[in-house]
C-alpha cells in the first residue's frame, strides 16, 4: 500500500510536497476530483488543501481534520482522524476535529450557516469525490474563508497565505500518517482498564450527585484519569485541591487514593457532609500503618513520595513513617531503632520493583514486620502480569492511561523491562504516528483508572490505517467487588 497525497490546486501541492509520500494534483471542483479518483490506483490517500470554515471558532490558518466526509454519495467515516490530528497538534498547529461536507460550488454566507447547523466544521469541493471508501483515508483542510470573511473579502489574500503556511507546516504529519499505514495485529492484554476500586469511586460520586444534586465537591481527582474527571465535571462534580475550598456544609467526596487524618479533621471543622471513596485496599495500608506505629515500630513505606496515596498514608503517623522510593534509598535509610521496624507498600507499584526494595529492607533489618497480605493491589498485579505475558510477542505496547496514573506508568516500565518499547497515551489522539511505522504487532492495555471505551477507540483509530486483526490474551478473570458507603445507599 503506497499512500498518495491528493491536492486540488498546484499551489497546495507545492506547499505539502517534500521527501514524504507522492503528491498528485487532482484539480479544482467535483468534476475534476471525480475524474482524478477514477485514474488513481486503489490504496491509501490523503486529501490536503484549503477549505472554508463553517463555524465561528474555525479561523483562518486553522486546520480541520475530517472525522467523516459527507457528499452526494453518502458519508465516508475517517477513523484515523484522531491520530492525524494529534500529529498536527504536535507540530504546534491549531486543529479542529469534525465532519467535512462536500459542495459543488463556492458556499455563500447563508448556506454556510445552514451547513454548520448540521454539525459540519468545514466545506470543500473535492474530498467527497476523492474519498477512498474501504481504504485508509484522511482529509486535512487549511481554512481560508470563514464566517464573516468569505472568499470575496479584503482579507482573502492574507487568509490564503495563512492557510498555505499551515499546510506547509502540516507536511511532516502527512508523512507520518503515510508511513504508519499498514495491516496490523493488535494483541489485547486482559485484565485491563477499570478495577473494582475505581468503579466504586466513580459510582460513589455519581450516586452523591443523584442524592444531593450538583455541586458535589471532590478533593483531588477521584481517580487519576482526565476522561473520568471531565465526565464527572459535566455532571456537576467540582474538583478541589484542599478542603478549605469547599463551602461550609457542602458535600465532599474523598478520592480513591485516601486522605490523612488531618484532612478528615479539616472537613469535620467545616461541617462538611463527607463521603469516603477511599479504595478499601488503600484503607488496608492505612490500617497497617496505624497498627505498626501503635506498637512503636517505624514504618518503611515503599512508594513515591509525591503520590497522593503516599501523602495520605504518611499522614497517619508523620513522625514514624519513612518513604523509601527505590533500591538506593533502601540501602541507605536509617531509623532510630532498627530492631523495631515494619514495611508497607503503595498499592500501585510495579510488583517486581517493589519486591526488590522490600528484599533489601529485609536483609538490612532482620526483624522487619511485613504485611499479612501483599499491599500491591490485585488489579495492579493482574494488569502487570497480563502485559508481561504478551509484551515479547509485539513490536510496540500502547498503555492507555493518564500521565499522573501511577499504575499506568508502571505498565510502561513493565513492558520496557521485557525489552519492548511502550508509550503511555491518554487516548487515541495521543498515539504518536511515528511509533506506528514498522509496528505490525501492537500490544494494547489500559491502567486500572482508564475507561474501557478508550481502548475500543484506540483500536478503531488503528483500523483507519489499514486492516486490523484483534486477539485477546486473558490471564485471569477478575470478580472482586467492593460495597458502597452507607452515605450513598
Amino acid at each position: 500500500m503506497t499512500p498518495i497525497v491528493c491536492t486540488p490546486l498546484r499551489i497546495e501541492q507545492a506547499a505539502v510536497r517534500g521527501p514524504g509520500p507522492r503528491t498528485v494534483h487532482t484539480g479544482l471542483g467535483p468534476r475534476r476530483a471525480a475524474a482524478a479518483a477514477a485514474r488513481l490506483p486503489s490504496g491509501p490517500r490523503i486529501v490536503a488543501g484549503v477549505g472554508g470554515g463553517l463555524t465561528p471558532e474555525v479561523r483562518p490558518g486553522d486546520l480541520v481534520v475530517a472525522t467523516e466526509v459527507r457528499g452526494p454519495s453518502g458519508v465516508v467515516p475517517v477513523p484515523s482522524a484522531p491520530l492525524l490530528a494529534g500529529a498536527l497538534r504536535g507540530l504546534g498547529l491549531t486543529v479542529h476535529l469534525g465532519p467535512v461536507v462536500g459542495s459543488s460550488h463556492v458556499v455563500r454566507e447563508r448556506e454556510r450557516a445552514s451547513l454548520a447547523s448540521s454539525g459540519a466544521l468545514a466545506v470543500d469541493m473535492e474530498s467527497a469525490w476523492l474519498a477512498a471508501s474501504g481504504e485508509p483515508f484522511a482529509v486535512v483542510r487549511a481554512i481560508v474563508d470563514t464566517v464573516g470573511e468569505p472568499l470575496l473579502h479584503p482579507s482573502t489574500v492574507s487568509n490564503g497565505l495563512a492557510g498555505l503556511r499551515s499546510l506547509r507546516r502540516a507536511a511532516p504529519a502527512l508523512t507520518a500518517w503515510a508511513e504508519a499505514v499498514r495491516p496490523r495485529m493488535v494483541l489485547l492484554a486482559s485484565p485491563r482498564s477499570f478495577c473494582a476500586g475505581v468503579e466504586r469511586a466513580i459510582e460513589i460520586v455519581e450516586r452523591a450527585l443523584e442524592k444531593h444534586g450538583a455541586p458535589v465537591y471532590v478533593r483531588r481527582q477521584i481517580v487519576h484519569n482526565t476522561h473520568v474527571v471531565h465526565r464527572l465535571q459535566e455532571r456537576g462534580a467540582v474538583f478541589v485541591d484542599e478542603v478549605e475550598e469547599v463551602p461550609e456544609g457542602a458535600t465532599l467526596v474523598f478520592a480513591a487514593h485516601g486522605v490523612s487524618p488531618a484532612v478528615r479533621r479539616a472537613a469535620a471543622d467545616r461541617g462538611l457532609s463527607v463521603v469516603d471513596a477511599t479504595c478499601p485496599l488503600v484503607t488496608k495500608v492505612h490500617n497497617e500503618v496505624r497498627r505498626y506505629t501503635g506498637r512503636g515500630e517505624t514504618v518503611f513505606l515503599i512508594g513515591h513520595a509525591e503520590h497522593e496515596e503516599v501523602e495520605g498514608t504518611v499522614g497517619e503517623a508523620p513522625d514514624d513513617v519513612v518513604v523509601v522510593g527505590d533500591v538506593a534509598a533502601a540501602r541507605t535509610v536509617t531509623v532510630r531503632d532498627p530492631a523495631r521496624t515494619a514495611y508497607t507498600m503503595q498499592t500501585t507499584l510495579a510488583l517486581d520493583e517493589a519486591e526488590e526494595i522490600a528484599s533489601v529492607l529485609r536483609e538490612r533489618f532482620p526483624g522487619l514486620s511485613a504485611p499479612r497480605k501483599d499491599d500491591i493491589c490485585y488489579a495492579t498485579t493482574n494488569r502487570q502480569q497480563a502485559l508481561r505475558a504478551i509484551a515479547r510477542e509485539v513490536d510496540l505496547v500502547l498503555v492507555v492511561g493518564s500521565g499522573n496514573s501511577s499504575n499506568s506508568r508502571r505498565l510502561v516500565e513493565v513492558s520496557e523491562r521485557e525489552g519492548t518499547p511502550a508509550a503511555l497515551v491518554d487516548g487515541c489522539a495521543d498515539v504518536d504516528l511515528r511509533l506506528l511505522a514498522g509496528a505490525g504487532r501492537i500490544g494494547l492495555t489500559a491502567g486500572a483508572s482508564a475507561p474501557p471505551h478508550l481502548v475500543t477507540e484506540t483500536v478503531e483509530a488503528l483500523r483507519g490505517l489499514g486492516p486490523v486483526s484483534v486477539a485477546e490474551n486473558t490471564l485471569t478473570e477478575e470478580e472482586m467487588t467492593f460495597t458502597l458507603p452507607r452515605e450513598v445507599l
